[in-house]
This record gives C-alpha cells, structure tokens and sequence, in this order.
C-alpha cells in the first residue's frame, strides 16, 4: 500500500542538488515493498507554471528505473492536478535502484536517484505461461484466472463497491473486469485534454483496493471504439489518454481490456491497434491485453499488440476450434449472464444450472473464465452461480490447471488432461463415460459442480469405464494418478510438458469435408444458406465442430465469425467492409472427434 508522499519542488534546494543533478538520496520509494506502488511527487516553479499552463498535455516527464539485476523500467508520469505531476512506480524485486529522469523542463532533464526496495512475499503481476495459461511475475506460480464483472464498479458509491470487492474475494475470485471510466469515457473528462483529477483519485483507490483484497482490475478502456475516438477525437489526444491510464494505473495488477466489444464499429481494428501500440509503449511492465469482443477477440491477434483471446460467446465450436489455432491464452469474459433476481435483460441472460453448464463446457474448451451476473452491486454477489464458481476455482485448484489442454479420447463428456497425470471430464448429460489413460493406479473423484461434494473410487488400467453417482445433474469427474499430482504439486516450473501447437492441414485432398453452400453471391444483412458435407464418414467424422468465417482483407476489418453447424443460415455482417461490393473469403475449419482440424477456403462477391 503506498503511502502520502512529499513533494519534490524543483525550486527547493532540499530535494534538488543542482550542482550535482542528484535528487535526494532518501527517495520517496526507499523501503517499499517489492510489488507495492509508490510514488515521486514534482511540483512545478512558477516560471515553470507560467509556461506550461496545461501540464497534462505539455509537460514530458518520465523516468527510467533500473533494477537490482539490471533490466530497465520506464514510467511516465501523470498530471495530479494545479502543478502537481507524479511518478507511480512499482518494483519488481528487493534491492538498490537508481532512476534517471527525462523532461522538457530543464530543472528535471537529466536528474538522478536511488532507493532501496524492501522483500515482500508478493507474487507479482499476472503474465502469460504455459502457451494457454497463466503465472505471476514475482515468484513464478501458477495464476488461476477466475473474473468477475461489474462493469460499473468506478461509478458505485463506495459502500456497494466495498461490498462487491469483499464478497468476491471471499469467493476466491481474483480478478474484476469493468469500465474504467464509468459508462462511457466523458466520465472522467471534461474535454479530450482534460481530466477530472478527484475522478482518478478516486479510481486510483478503487484500483489499490482490488489488489490489496487480491483481485487484478480488468480494466476496459471504453465500451467500444466509436465512442472512445468520440471522446478524443485525434490520435495525440487518445495518446495522451492512453499515456495518462497508464501512468496512474500500470503499477498497480492489471489487465487491459481495451473496449468491451469492437466487431460493429467501422474501423474497429484500426483503432484498436493504434490503443494496443500506445499500451504497449507506456505500460513498463507490459501486462496482459487484449479487448472485449462481441463473439472473439482472436481477429485483431494479426496486429501483434495483444496477448491474450478474450471472448463473448456462448457457442463451443468458437472457443475450441480456436484454441487449436492460437498460442495464446483465452478468457471466456461472457459466457453467459447469471440471472440470481435482477431479471433477464438479454439473450445470453440464463438461470444458475445453465450458467453452470456453460462454466464448464468454457473450461473443456481450454478457457479460463470470467463470472457476470444481470444485477448490479454487493446485493447480488451471494448467487447459486458465484457458489458454484467457488467450486470450480476449489476443483481446477487441486490440478496441474496451467498444464491441463483439451483431451479427446474420452466419450460420454469433454475433457481436459495432462496425459500420464489428471484427466477431468465435465459430463454434462450423465451416462457412461469411458476414458482412455496410460496404465497405472489412479484415483477416481465424482465431483457434483453444484456444492462441490466428492465421491471417491481407485481404479488401475488403460481404459475407465464408469458413471457418475446418480444422473440427477451433471458431474465433473477427475481421474488422477495415484501420488503424481502430490509430487508435482511442489513444482511450478512449467517444464514437465511442452504444448505443440497442431498444424492445420489445408490440403483438399485430405480435409474430410466439402463446401456445398452458399452457391452463389451473398448480400450484407440477407440469411443465406451454408452446408458442409461429410466427404468420407470415419469414427473421427462422427462428431464435428465447424467454424465459419468471413473476411475481406483489402479493408482490413478482421474476420467474423459467420456460423457453427455444419449447415444453416448466415447473414454477412455490414462491419466486415466499408464499401460494397467486395470479395470475402470464407474460411471453414472444421475439428474431428480426434482434435485434428481441417481447413477449407472459398472466395464470394459480396454486393450491398
């Protein structure tokens, strides 16, 4: 927790040695614990002041910190209010640091200093590991992704707030997605180059508190592109906006989260990318980004700013045909909305045994998860579908969940494994499940997803065969080897498998699968059918995913997703072009029973 902090005056000899250019040896971040914010106050002279009458949008200052084992660090520094400019920083290990500034004002350009960062048993920041998954920075453990949303926790007053954050990291959550600046971004602006200083004050609390209740702050920059390039209208004032978040916020655990979707803005990606590249050139400590998205977020991976999926959609086929696809991880944001009292608002608003269903069926697909529920406050947080969260956070602990990746040779459910370790099977209508493993011992757990209540077996060999206690209501079942995960257990070192990403066999003469229709010319916003067919029927055949896309690369709107079955009706969305007639190329990827998939292209008009 950082501490009130004193101002460093470029006009006080007390803190400036102008002979040397040192500032003072005790600096404002001497014995702050590595991983807790602290900050370096500056204050302008009023020669200062009288030249650069909107700090904010005039005054460059930044310092580049350089830590115990040499690796560098640079933080701009934000506009506090009256001449006041601060510096937040964050170190990411104990020992001596020194920081040298840079500025456009002379009285600051060039000066140095030093302090000395405490130990902490901090785990650090969130990180990518693993390919698919999740770490913290500090100490090298395994990060358990488990969100929840409330997308107007910057606008609550502080008592409902409080009462959200404390109900959630009592369920073990330990991560809360929102807007950062209420319901849309004039919130905390009165004009482009003009923020409200008590606003982000305020926020600046909010954000502490998360973190010190042991929740990252998943924060969306706006709800989408249109109305952010509203709010700042030119590229230096979305900049500058960009540079201020992340000055204020960077230091502390976050993610970036840039609109809450962007599929139906015109120039979306565009956008997007230009937000993406400024995150990455301000945030020193590069935490995970991504955006919101209305069905995925993968499109927009093409322009290397991101570094994580995010998604909003319910329909598997999305998220597990993409899970084939990208070395990145993936976060469900939206799986679906748990309506506990507040009323269905939306389509994707669903009762607690569906929600479950879905929480489940986002982790087969190799999705960590994000919780929503359609109320809004403290009032909502005790819910059948964050109970039921609580139990899917216990499970997926009591794995190797950061080496877990979809499994196949399992019938009856859907699974996840780590072969010749776990196996965990979400059965959504109980039966018989059979499951192929390595021969050994292995525990087996029957695990009702509800209340978390456990029924154990043993069983030895290659091949389980069983079903779960009662068919009352889906199970999760874990089928672990006896004594390895124990063994494991005490290792995060993400060594004991490598993930292979698969190649996608595009060859016609292997892809198992045809494209029949659209036969014709398609028309923006007209349904017109689609079909695959089965070439060749074989057991893998037997049970297929498919994922059609649509994309006209000349306007560079990125791909949409157009349909998951294997035939129906698709409408061409208006956001994939901005002038008609145009060719789209349809890709269709369809994921056999074995995990294997195929890829077909075809080229359509596409008129207005």
């Amino acid at each position: 927790m950082s501490r009130k902090q004193p101002i460093l005056s470029a006009g006080l000899a007390v803190w400036l040695c102008a002979c040397a250019g040192q500032l003072q040896a005790q600096s404002a971040c001497t014995n702050t614990p590595s991983y807790t914010p602290c900050e370096i106050a500056f204050e302008l002279s009023d020669q200062d002041a009288s030249l650069y009458p909107n700090p904010y949008a005039t005054v460059d200052l930044k310092a580049e910190f350089r830590s115990p084992h040499h690796r560098t660090f640079l933080e701009p520094a934000y506009w506090d209010g009256g001449r006041r400019l601060v510096i937040r920083f964050t170190p990411t290990e104990a020992g001596d640091w020194d920081y040298r500034l840079t500025s456009n004002l002379a009285a600051w350009e060039g000066k140095i200093g030093s302090f000395t960062a405490a130990p902490s048993d901090s785990p650090g920041f969130v990180r990518v590991a693993n390919v698919h998954h999740w770490a913290y920075t500090g100490r090298n453990l395994p990060h358990l992704w488990m969100g929840a949303t409330e997308m107007r926790f910057a606008v609550l007053d502080e008592a409902a707030f409080r009462a959200e954050v404390d109900a959630r990291s009592a369920q073990k959550f330990n991560h809360l997605r929102g807007l950062a600046l209420g319901d849309r971004p004039t919130t905390g602006y009165s004009s482009p180059d003009s923020p409200d200083v008590a606003w982000f004050r305020r926020l600046d609390e909010r954000v502490r508190y998360l973190n010190q209740k042991g929740l990252a702050a998943d924060l969306i920059l706006s709800s989408g592109p249109a109305a952010l390039a509203k709010a700042f209208p030119t590229r230096e004032t979305r900049r500058r906006f960009v540079r201020y978040l992340a000055a204020r916020y960077a230091p502390f655990n976050v993610t970036w989260q840039a609109v809450a979707q962007f599929e139906d803005d015109p120039d979306g990606r565009a956008l997007l990318k230009e937000l993406g590249e400024a995150l990455k050139e301000f945030d020193p400590y590069q935490h995970p980004r991504t955006s919101g998205a209305r069905v995925t977020s993968a499109p927009l991976l093409e322009d290397r700013w991101m570094d994580f999926v995010a998604y909003g959609a319910t329909d598997d086929s999305v998220g597990a045909v993409e899970h084939q696809l990208y070395a990145v991880p993936f976060v469900n944001l939206d799986f679906a909305r748990e309506d506990s009292g507040a009323g269905k608002q939306r389509p994707n608003d669903v009762d607690s045994a569906t929600f479950r269903h879905r929480l489940w069926n986002a982790t087969m697909n190799g999705q960590y998860v994000t919780y929503a529920n359609t109320g809004s406050g403290g009032q909502y947080a005790d819910s059948p579908g964050a109970r039921q969260m609580k139990v899917w956070f216990d499970v997926l602990s009591d794995t190797r969940h950061w080496e877990l990746e979809p499994y196949f040779d399992v019938d009856g459910g859907r699974a996840v494994a780590l072969e010749d370790v776990e196996y965990l099977v979400y059965v959504e209508k109980p039966g018989p499940v059979e499951l192929l493993v390595e021969k050994h011992g292995y525990d087996v757990l029957w695990i009702n997803p509800i209340d978390g209540e456990v029924t154990r077996q043993k069983f030895r060999g290659d091949h389980f065969t069983g079903e779960p206690p009662n068919r009352a209501h889906d199970w999760v079942l874990h089928v672990v080897r006896e004594g390895r995960v124990e063994s494991m257990g005490r290792s995060y070192k993400f060594e004991s498998r490598d993930i292979v990403m698969q190649e996608i066999d595009q060859n016609t003469d292997k892809v198992p699968f045809t494209i029949e229709q659209p036969a014709g010319d398609l028309m923006v916003g007209k349904p017109s059918n689609y079909a695959a067919k089965i070439k060749r029927e074989t057991r893998a055949t037997r049970s297929m995913m498919w994922l059609w896309i649509g994309e006209v690369p000349a306007d560079g709107q990125g791909y949409r997703v157009l349909a998951t079955s294997q035939q129906g009706s698709l409408t061409v969305p208006a956001g994939i072009a901005r002038n008609f007639p145009v060719v789209m190329s349809l890709r269709l990827y369809g994921m056999n029973a074995n995990g294997k998939v195929y890829a077909l292209d075809k080229a359509y008009q596409v008129g207005q």
